[in-house]
């Protein structure tokens, strides 16, 4: 098992001291990430005359949609993978048979030209 990784971030210009079994690389990439998101909230005005709890709400549901669209996103690449893994899967069955075909009938032959 990992050992606890404690990392100091800044998040919304507050200093935090974030800890888990992820690198400290991690923790500062998810602390850039929300940084991103507030400061994309700030630079619209009307965002900066919301109440601080309708901000943090607001907050929330951004980070929400991010979640859902990448969920949404993760669900239709593995439908896409998983057609195209039987779309394989039907190629090697088709290339088989024709093989068969071909070694079938190249014996034929082969018989034929022996009589």
């Amino acid at each position: 098992m990992a050992s606890k990784t404690a990392t100091k971030v800044t998040i919304g210009g507050r200093t935090y001291t974030l800890s888990g079994n992820e690198s400290e690389t991690y923790l500062q990439e998810v602390a850039s990430y929300l940084n991103g998101k507030i400061a994309q909230l700030r630079s619209d005005e009307e965002y900066r005359n919301v109440p601080l709890d309708m901000r943090n709400v607001l907050l929330q549901l951004n980070l929400a949609d991010d979640y859902f669209k990448a969920r949404s996103e993760i669900r239709q690449l593995q439908k896409n993978l998983e057609e195209r893994e039987q779309a394989l899967s039907d190629l090697k069955h088709e290339l088989v048979a024709t093989q068969m075909k071909l070694e079938t009938a190249l014996h034929r032959n082969g018989d034929k030209k022996k009589s």
